[in-house]
């Protein structure tokens, strides 16, 4: 059998193709020696529902990564429309005057204004290239009903209501 190495993807195009795919917005979370720290994340995703499971990827150049490789609980933290300055903030582009406020919930640090928010306890963590993927047992979570801060091809977006408003019924196999 014939095993042929598909040509370097080019970087860009990578991006580029990976950014047409709409995602939230998050902040992970973990305290570093008392101090809440975070970063922006928008690599989150369920992982299970029985046991309650997220996953987060984390580029191994990130400043939070050897934090996040050491700490045991992470904040997730889920950022409304208008939360842009606090997704910046976090990212490394920090906001004149902003102050994040920080709430404990658990062990785990969280963004007090965020519009769902999740405790976790890591369970896993896993080699996945130039990222690490870090699996955690969610242990408290909330929300309210502000619509989601979206991040579609390299810009923020926001959620176009549905026609009608009608919730989509939950699909059996999730």
């Amino acid at each position: 059998m014939n095993v042929s190495i598909p040509p370097e993807i080019n970087p860009r195009l990578f991006r580029r193709v990976m950014g047409r795919f709409a995602s939230g917005v998050t902040v992970i979370t973990a305290e570093d020696a008392g101090e809440s720290r975070g970063m922006t994340a928008s690599a989150f995703m369920s992982g299970s529902l029985a046991p309650p499971l997220c996953v987060v990827s984390v580029a191994k150049r990130a400043r939070m990564h050897a934090l996040l490789q050491r700490s045991r609980f992470i904040g997730v933290s889920i950022l409304a429309e208008g939360q842009e300055a606090l997704s910046e903030h976090f990212a490394g582009r920090p906001v004149p005057g902003l102050l994040p406020a920080f709430v404990r919930i658990g062990p785990a640090p969280l963004l007090a204004d965020a519009s769902a928010r999740i405790a976790a306890e890591i369970e896993a963590r896993h080699d996945c290239g130039d990222h690490t993927l870090i699996v955690a047992h969610i242990l408290h979570m909330d929300c309210d009903d502000r619509p989601p801060l979206l991040y579609h091809a390299g810009r923020y977006a926001e959620l176009a209501e549905h026609a009608g408003g009608q919730d989509a019924p939950v699909p059996a196999f999730w």
